[in-house]
């Protein structure tokens, strides 16, 4: 059976950190199975976590007054859900339902900052990384949103 350090050492957001910062990062997170329709996070709420997805799928989703939920993105095995632990006031931007049954690696956030602060280096290198997870949300975002206006009479 795998180890949470094993399962780090293996995923592309921390597979080109140093291996000796690996069991670092791990002491943060733990494994936490969700089933279907269950909230790993609340729009509004602490982010006082963020998730690895091993396996199943992720629907994000926000809040529109007047209209209901409206379905953001989906993700899938392999990817981020929970980026906000990393910025200041700490607060989830999109509510995020389990599809079916999910796997997931949870980090608890407080934890691996303070790790961040006292290893500048490891910090820097998780920035960086986890900057390219939202740059590439924000260019899907951005994509979405010109075929739903070009489309728009």
């Amino acid at each position: 059976m795998k180890t949470i350090q094993d399962l780090i050492a293996e995923h592309a957001i921390f597979r080109d950190i140093e291996p000796s910062r690996h069991a670092l990062i791990a002491g943060c997170g733990r494994n936490r199975p969700f089933v279907n329709g269950e909230m790993l996070m609340k729009e509004g709420d602490d982010a006082n976590e963020f998730f690895v997805i091993r396996k199943g799928k992720v629907l994000l989703s926000i809040h529109v007054p007047g209209r209901g939920d409206l379905a953001v993105e989906t993700l899938d095995a392999g990817e981020i859900v929970g980026l906000s632990w990393l910025f200041p006031p700490y607060k989830v931007q999109f509510d995020a339902r389990a599809i079916g049954t999910v796997r997931t690696i949870a980090f608890d956030g407080a934890c691996l900052r303070g790790k961040c602060d006292r290893d500048p280096v490891m910090g820097y290198a998780l920035m960086k990384r986890f900057a390219q997870v939202m740059t590439s949300r924000l260019q899907a975002t951005r994509l979405r949103m010109l075929d739903v206006y070009a489309s728009a009479p």
